[in-house]
C-alpha cells in the first residue's frame, strides 16, 4: 500500500483495506480549502471510518485538524434514502439544544466535486461502543447502569424538542407516521426483494392490522442505539454526540425507543431474540438495565404511556429485515465498502421470527 493511500481498519476482521473511491483527498482537500478558508486543508488525508453500512463516513485530517465527512453509498439508491441536506441541517437545528450533536461545517450539494450531496463536521472525541467497551470503561454495574440510563435521558431530550421551535416544523408529515413507514418499508423490501420471505409479508400484515394510535409528535432519530452516540470519553454516564441522522423525521417518539429495545440485548433473552442480534450482546453485561427497566424510565421522563412498546418492537424487527436485505443487495452489487456484510444477509430471517415472537406476545 502507498503512502497516499487512504485506508481503514476493519473493525471486525482487524486488517487495513484500501480505499478506491467515495472521497478522493485531492478533490476533498482543495474544496475544503476553499469552504473552511484554510489552506492546509488542501494537504489533507481522507480515511474510511469503518462499521457504516449506509452512509458513508470518513475522517479527514490535516495540520489544521479533523474533521468528519459524510455521504452516501456508492451505486444505486433507493428513493428518500440517504438525504444528506435532511441530516446536515437536523443536526444544525438541534446544536443550540440539550440534544448533544456535532456541531456541522460545511453543507454541499450534488452538484458539488463528489458529484453527491455531502456535508462536514466537527470530530467528536469519545467512544462509540459496538463491540464492547473499551478496556477500562464501563467496568462496574454502576457505570454501565449510568450508560443505558444516559442512553434513555438523551432520548426524551430530543423527543421534548418541539420541532417549530428549532426551525423543524416542516420536517416531516406526523400525521398517519406509523402508517406510512409500514408502507414505505414495505415498499422497500420489494425493491431489493431477492426471493419469496412468506414469514416477512406475514410480519407486515400483523403489524399492518394492529396499528396503534399515535399518542404525540417528535423529532425521531429513525435509527436510536447504542453505537449511534458517542460516550464521554472518562464519564461512562454522560453521552457527548448523537450520531447518524439519516432517517430522521417528525413522527412517533415510540418508533425511536423500539428500535433501541430491538438493538438491545438481555442475558436472559431466549433462542429466538439470541438469534437476531445484530451486534455483539455488550448490553447483556450486568449492570445495564433491561428492556423492561428503559421503558419504565422513558415513560417516567416523559409521560407517556407505554402500553403499545411491543407493535414498536416488532415494526423495528422488520425494518430491521428490510434494511439488511437492502444492504445485502447492494453488497452484491459492488456498492458497499469494506467487508462483513455476508451477515446482513444470514440475519434477515433471524430477524422477522423476532418480530413475530415480539408481536405475538405484545
Amino acid at each position: 500500500m502507498s503512502t497516499d493511500q487512504a485506508a481503514f481498519v476493519d473493525a471486525t476482521a482487524g486488517r487495513l483495506e484500501p480505499i478506491s473511491t467515495g472521497a478522493d483527498p485531492a478533490v476533498v482537500g482543495p474544496h475544503l480549502a476553499d469552504a473552511l478558508h484554510d489552506p492546509r486543508w488542501s494537504g489533507c488525508q481522507v480515511s474510511l471510518i469503518s462499521g457504516g453500512k449506509s452512509n458513508l463516513t470518513y475522517r479527514v485530517a490535516c495540520d489544521a485538524g479533523e474533521v468528519i465527512l459524510r455521504r452516501p453509498p456508492l451505486g444505486h439508491v433507493l428513493p428518500t434514502a440517504h438525504d444528506m441536506v435532511r441530516e446536515y441541517r437536523v443536526q444544525c437545528a438541534l446544536g443550540p439544544t440539550q440534544v448533544p450533536v456535532p456541531r456541522t461545517l460545511h453543507l454541499s450539494d450534488a452538484g458539488g466535486p463528489l458529484g453527491v450531496s455531502f456535508y462536514v463536521m466537527e470530530r467528536v472525541v469519545g467512544h462509540v461502543c459496538r463491540n464492547q467497551l473499551p478496556p477500562g470503561y464501563g467496568e462496574t454495574m454502576a457505570a454501565r447502569a449510568a450508560i443505558g440510563r444516559a442512553l434513555v435521558e438523551t432520548l426524551a431530550a430530543l423527543h421534548a424538542v418541539e420541532p417549530t421551535a428549532v426551525g423543524l416544523g416542516d420536517f416531516g408529515r406526523p400525521a398517519g407516521f406509523v402508517e406510512r413507514q409500514l408502507r414505505r418499508w414495505s415498499e422497500q423490501w420489494e425493491r431489493s426483494r431477492a426471493g419469496e420471505l412468506p414469514l416477512l409479508d406475514e410480519l407486515r400484515d400483523r403489524l399492518a392490522a394492529t396499528i396503534p394510535t399515535q399518542q404525540t409528535t417528535s423529532i425521531v432519530h429513525g435509527d436510536y442505539r447504542l453505537d449511534n452516540t458517542v460516550l464521554h470519553p472518562t464519564k461512562p454516564g454522560e453521552i457527548v454526540a448523537v450520531l447518524d441522522w439519516e432517517m430522521s423525521t417528525l413522527g412517533d417518539p415510540f418508533a425511536d425507543l423500539g428500535a433501541l429495545l430491538a438493538y438491545w440485548s438481555e442475558a436472559g433473552d431466549d433462542e429466538i431474540l439470541t438469534g437476531a442480534r445484530m451486534m455483539p450482546p455488550v448490553t447483556a453485561l450486568r449492570g445495564f438495565p433491561t428492556r423492561q427497566e428503559m421503558v419504565a424510565l422513558y415513560s417516567e421522563l416523559t409521560g407517556l404511556d407505554t402500553g403499545d412498546i411491543g407493535w414498536y418492537r416488532a415494526f423495528a424487527y422488520f425494518k430491521l429485515a428490510v434494511i439488511c436485505q437492502g444492504i445485502a443487495a447492494r453488497a452484491a452489487g459492488g456498492a458497499m465498502l469494506g467487508s462483513g456484510f455476508d451477515h446482513a444477509q444470514r440475519v434477515v430471517q433471524p430477524l422477522i421470527r423476532a418480530g413475530l415472537h415480539v408481536h405475538r406476545g405484545a
